[in-house]
């Protein structure tokens, strides 16, 4: 166990502008975009005399109703996590071109002659690059994101503050604890989800003598092409869109937060439950975790597993030299 982990760790060390600076200065953007349009509004208003004083402020707050209270909370809550949405796509390019270079690189500069030298079986080293794709990469995102989605609902109600609002008052509308714990408690979701993407960019990473890249994307798409050809899925009646969508955007584009309410129906099973007044509600456990009931999820999981064991296999057995 202390092996695997230092194998994690070693992950980390080598890929820590992907994994941490990659999404630390997407969300220092994302930040610094907020402030600039605040500054440009601002400016603007100014100049065409347009002021909303406390007095006008105040007024409003006093014939608020519950409802509107409510509207006041959720978009706050959408201002702290509207971060994730771009350290989210930006997380997803990092782990697919990590995927595509976590077993080819090692072949390429034949360092893998010496990890091989080393006490340390195959089977270990390419479950440690799973690890930090799947759970290492989305969790250190999810912290980036929670940090900056603190920030920018801070600068926010800062920015507010100057126009009358009390910004305690606000603070209290929002709901940051249950932001927080709706975040991490998707990552193990997005793990499973994303197994299979993982589990097929790897072994294109371990089996490809050169350009994973062009094969990894390529082999899926001409699967595609053949079978929306033919008319393959016909005989199963089923669509050609099944297949573009279970086996080409499964194998390419899991890696993507979010991807599984695209991809999944049952994703979607307790949209009946949703309040428009409570945007947390979509990222809220009881929501996401209908996936679970969905049978996509678990073929791509032990199609994930058979990948990766594929990958290993290769691992052992590919010799570039």
């Amino acid at each position: 166990m202390k092996t695997f982990y230092w194998l994690i760790k070693r992950e980390f060390w080598e890929h820590r502008g992907g994994f941490l600076w990659a999404p630390v200065v997407t969300g220092g953007i994302f930040l610094l975009l907020n402030v600039m349009a605040i500054i440009t509004a601002e400016v603007l208003s100014a100049k065409h005399g347009v002021r909303i004083g406390g007095n006008d402020i105040q007024m409003m707050m006093r014939h608020a109703d519950a409802g509107d209270w409510a509207q006041v909370g959720a978009a706050a809550d959408v201002a702290m996590i509207s971060s994730m949405g771009m350290i989210g796509i930006v997380m997803g390019i990092v782990v697919l071109f990590y995927c595509l270079g976590s077993l080819y690189d090692d072949r390429r500069d034949r360092s893998i002659l010496f990890w091989k030298s080393l006490p340390i079986s195959n089977t270990n080293t390419v479950l440690s690059k799973v690890v930090s794709a799947a759970l290492l990469a989305p969790a250190i995102a999810v912290v980036v994101s929670i940090v900056c989605g603190l920030l920018q609902l801070l600068i926010f109600s800062i920015v507010l503050s100057f126009h009358g609002i009390n910004v305690w008052q606000l603070l209290m509308l929002s709901h940051p604890l249950r932001a927080v714990a709706s975040l991490l408690s998707n990552v193990p979701l997005y793990a499973l989800w994303a197994l299979p993407a993982i589990g097929w960019l790897m072994l294109c990473s371990s089996g490809a003598r050169s350009k994973p890249f062009l094969w990894a994307v390529a082999v899926p798409v001409l699967l595609g092409l053949l079978v929306s050809w033919f008319g393959i899925m016909g005989l199963f009646n089923e669509s050609s869109t099944w297949f573009w969508a279970n086996i080409v955007q499964r194998a390419l584009l899991s890696v993507f937060p979010g991807s599984n309410l695209v991809f999944d129906k049952h994703s979607m099973l307790n949209t009946g439950n949703l309040d428009d007044n409570d945007p947390l509600s979509v990222l809220s456990p009881v929501h996401t975790y209908g996936l679970l009931a969905s049978p996509n999820l678990w073929i791509g999981v032990l199609a994930g597993a058979v990948l990766i064991a594929g990958a290993i296999w290769f691992r052992r057995v590919r010799d570039d030299s």
